[in-house]
């Protein structure tokens, strides 16, 4: 294994533990008093398709750190294709609790190829709704696993609030917070955190 490998299995390990501090606060309660929750149910997005997925998430608020590596990773190209494409969209402030250092580094020419492992985890091939979403979960008897870009399975079920809720090969979980924004290839669903490939 190299020193860079190992450093990313390091930062993507601490992406995870830092995911599932803030994801998993519907399962846990940091006080007696103030429970914690999930994210409240999923706002209803705008249903008329303003672009391609690359164009969305250069214009959702909050996703600039996501569009970025996207051109990073050289994959502007293929998402912006005729798709179609399903995409779970990390926030920036998921992205900001990454380890110091550890945004750089993946998006060093070097590490591009686990960059690429790590966006295309997040892609989903075809449409689907979180209606569609929510009918496989109830098909599969409250799981729905679906297949990634990347080439390893992401699994999806409800949340406490009926919210999506993914849950990674590492066991850690990232929710939906606003589902079905709508591009011209796919469909955009935000979330709260980072789904973690297996990496090397």
């Amino acid at each position: 294994m190299t020193k860079t490998l190992a450093i990313l299995m390091s930062a993507t390990a601490l992406v995870a533990a830092g995911t599932a501090a803030t994801a998993q606060t519907a399962q846990t309660a940091p006080t007696a008093t103030a429970p914690a929750q999930a994210p409240a149910q999923p706002a209803p997005a705008t249903p008329a398709a303003t672009g391609t997925v690359v164009q969305v998430l250069a214009a959702t608020p909050d996703r600039s750190t996501l569009a970025k590596l996207v051109t990073t990773a050289g994959l502007a190209a293929d998402l912006s294709g005729p798709g179609p494409f399903t995409v779970f969209a990390p926030s920036d402030e998921a992205f900001s609790r990454m380890p110091a250092g550890a945004l750089d580094t993946l998006s060093q020419p070097a590490n591009k190829a686990a960059l690429t492992t790590i966006l295309k985890y997040h892609v989903v091939s075809g449409k689907l709704t979180a209606e569609q979403l929510k009918q496989q979960i109830a098909a599969g008897n409250g799981t729905a696993t679906l297949t990634t870009l990347a080439g390893q399975p992401l699994t999806a079920q409800l949340g406490p609030n009926g919210n999506i809720m993914l849950t990674d090969v590492n066991g850690q979980k990232a929710y939906v917070d606003k589902a079905d924004v709508a591009a011209t290839n796919g469909v955009v669903h935000l979330t709260n955190g980072i789904s973690v490939p297996k990496i090397g």
